[in-house]
């Protein structure tokens, strides 16, 4: 019987079957947040759930990063941090747009296998945001009307991801050629008032589930690329609804994923919930059981990564504190420590192009 153990390489690799993750490239950066809450000089604004990454872009500086959602080449969507340069009076929102039209300027930016879902030729006519209810209100071009069907919702996922990834946006507007936009013009996917998070992304349904009394979770597994780079995937499961939607997210991504030939799950079968709270400072506060770890051992990244992410998302929390059978002094195998909460990292998926 094999030996459960936080620290064993080998029941992690054969558990994701991932290659070591280098500097510069990957799932993360080297950069991590530590708080929702940006300075006001902050511009580069790729992360995953909305906050912005934390970093100002200095005086003279010509390259930053921005997180745009691409379809991969399992047909899932995920977020790619794409350098970027904007151009005087251009906004993030604007050239995320710009970067997500298919065979467009910045195809050369993107990674091998990610397609951007935007169709060719489309144009963003106007962009603007209305402060008071947090909506970016984008108008394309007809271009924007020539699309296969079967992209549709993929289509809309990607762009309300990307826009409410960006700090302040809540809800995101459609209109084509000023017209707004009640449903998409090919299979009538539905557009009623601003679209949200709540749309989810790469919808799953969990066994046996009644989809009229379920509830939605989103969770983040692994994939990689043809090169063999991870990435993570967010995919939103519809479970029989929850009394603690968080408690039952953390069981969903123990659980795995549904798509075990495309996705792989990053946290071993065996560990258990003992406990989760949220907290009235922003934190979510999670304790994980498993008789075989001993205080001082080395936890993967990837799997704490995966809790972090998967906690924000659903419950809107700007930090996570991770214990494990009771102890808080976790440091992960990149030698960051987990001791204190731990918000989003700056940058998802920094992919080679």
């Amino acid at each position: 019987m094999i030996q459960k153990n936080w620290i064993r390489n080998t029941a992690y690799v054969a558990l994701i079957a991932l290659p070591v993750i280098t500097t510069g490239c990957g799932l993360f950066s080297q950069q991590t947040s530590k708080s929702i809450d940006p300075p006001q000089q902050v511009e580069e604004t790729d992360g995953i759930d909305g906050e912005p990454t934390g970093q100002a872009v200095l005086e003279g500086e010509q390259e930053s990063r921005l997180t745009v959602y691409l379809q991969d080449g399992n047909g899932y969507l995920a977020p790619v941090a794409v350098p970027y340069t904007l151009a005087e009076n251009e906004t993030a929102a604007q050239k995320a747009l710009e970067i997500m039209v298919e065979n467009g300027a910045y195809a050369s930016l993107l990674p091998e296998q990610f397609r951007p879902l935007i169709p060719q030729g489309t144009q963003v006519l106007s962009y603007s945001y209305d402060n008071e209810r947090k909506v970016a209100k984008v108008d394309l071009s007809a271009d924007f009307n020539d699309y296969n069907e079967q992209d549709e919702r993929a289509i809309v996922e990607s762009i309300t991801w990307t826009l409410t990834a960006m700090p302040g946006i809540e809800g995101v507007e459609l209109s084509v050629a000023g017209q707004p936009l009640q449903e998409m013009p090919l299979a009538g996917f539905p557009i009623q008032g601003a679209l949200t998070r709540d749309i989810g992304i790469n919808i799953e349904y969990g066994e046996g589930v009644n989809v009229a009394n379920s509830s939605p979770v989103t969770l983040y597994f692994a994939a990689q690329t043809v090169n063999e780079e991870p990435y993570y995937v967010p995919v939103t499961r519809l479970i029989d609804r929850s009394d603690s939607k968080e408690h039952a997210a953390i069981e969903q991504l123990i659980q795995g994923p549904l798509d075990k030939k495309k996705l792989t799950g990053l946290i071993l079968p065996d560990v258990e919930v003992a406990s989760i709270e949220k907290l009235e400072d922003g934190v979510v506060k999670i304790d994980l059981e498993d008789p075989a770890y001993e205080p001082g051992q080395v936890i993967p990244a990837e799997m704490l990564e995966s809790i972090v992410l998967s906690l924000t998302e659903n419950t809107g929390a700007s930090e996570v504190q991770i214990s494990i059978n009771g102890d808080t002094n976790l440091t992960d195998d990149a030698n960051k420590s987990y001791s204190e909460p731990v918000g989003r990292p700056h940058h998802v998926n920094a992919l080679k192009s």
